[in-house]
């Protein structure tokens, strides 16, 4: 018999070198992404559903759908709701004539105060379990923009820091 004197190095299988080279692209992506502005989100109406023609010929050949039943969402009491407000301009009083109109409208303002930072536009943070009052308050003062709350924001309130004079 002839004696085994090469030697070599075994290559791993495709799929050990996918899963690195996977691993190596989500760990750059991560590196990359880190420290980048949340999500932003616009506030539209809610799309009305479209009323089907009942005089159709195919309307009058097909049952009617039911509706599946959806619990719906608890009414949001914008009087149980926090809401800070912040001054991000030069504009003097700003956050206090906001916090007024916000009161007025039925919410619960804890606080006013200068915000210092850079914000682009007037918006309204939230924590996740407030975002449809978020959203509801946004549309009260007529602002496009909310976000989820970052860094020192309280996340039993909503943040509402302004860049310039509401509507």
């Amino acid at each position: 018999m002839r004696a085994r004197t090469e030697r070599g190095t075994v290559l791993p299988s495709p799929v050990v070198i996918l899963s690195i080279v996977a691993v190596a692209m989500a760990a750059f992506a991560f590196v990359a992404t880190q420290g980048s502005e949340p999500t932003e989100r616009e506030i539209t109406p809610a799309a009305r559903e479209s009323v089907e023609d009942t005089t159709s010929p195919a309307a009058e050949t097909k049952p009617p759908k039911p509706k599946p039943t959806k619990k719906p969402a608890p009414a949001i009491k914008r009087g149980q709701v926090y809401v800070e407000v912040y001054n991000n301009s030069s504009i003097t009083g700003l956050a206090g004539r906001a916090a007024q109109r916000v009161t007025g409208a039925g919410w619960q303002v804890v606080g006013e105060d200068n915000w210092y930072g850079t914000v682009p536009a007037t918006t309204v943070y939230y924590p996740p379990k407030l975002e449809r009052a978020a959203e509801l308050l946004a549309l009260d003062l007529g602002i496009d923009r909310t976000l989820e709350a970052t860094g020192a924001m309280k996340l039993d309130r909503l943040t509402l820091i302004l860049t310039g004079e509401l509507d």
